[in-house]
């Protein structure tokens, strides 16, 4: 047998598998994209930040970096832990409808940056159980996406994405994020 002709037909199928599995990945994310949420929540969540004289109704605390200046004017390393209440509506003192407990850490020195890992807490006539979401809050963003990694409950093994937009910030002491969560799988 001469030297290269038993390599031709391993070199066409590579590239025949390649072929194939281009093609897959291009339509898998047509059909992600077009896919309609099982189910959709628009809630609000809602932080006011322990300052030292609020002990009745601040529901979050910074736990690392407390002077919050951090490595550089973005707040690099300050880290929050929150249990926070997240409403139906844009009202701070509607009833809340679940609680978002967990954290978040500024992780970046060049921009306005959090990383969040929370679940949200759900204990109603509505919906019982957990959404636990995680992901990058890049700030400078008007809207930004983190991902639901799974639930309890109501919300046993869902996935999907919660997708965040400022709805108002009172400077350090107090902000407000819309919440629109879609999942895409729910059992």
């Amino acid at each position: 047998m001469r030297r290269g002709t038993a390599e031709k037909p391993c070199v066409l199928l590579f590239f025949f598998f390649l072929a194939i599995s281009s093609h897959a990945a291009r339509n898998s994310k047509k059909a992600i994209g077009s896919m309609k949420p099982c189910k959709r929540l628009v809630l609000y969540y809602q932080e006011t930040m322990f300052k030292g004289n609020n002990v009745g109704n601040a529901t979050a605390a910074t736990i690392a970096n407390t002077n919050g200046t951090g490595l550089g004017p973005f707040k690099f390393g300050k880290t929050v832990v929150f249990d926070d209440p997240i409403t139906a509506d844009k009202q701070y003192l509607s009833p809340p409808v679940a609680r978002a407990q967990g954290f978040y850490f500024y992780d970046m020195k060049t921009t306005y940056n959090a990383w969040f890992a929370y679940s949200l807490v759900f204990n109603s006539t509505k919906y019982k159980g957990t959404l636990n979401i995680m992901g990058a809050d890049m700030m400078d963003e008007a809207t930004r996406d983190l991902s639901v990694v799974g639930g309890t409950g109501d919300f046993f093994m869902t996935r999907g994405i919660v997708t965040f937009r400022t709805d108002e910030v009172e400077g350090v002491d107090y902000f407000r994020v819309e919440m629109d969560i879609k999942l895409y799988e729910c059992y």
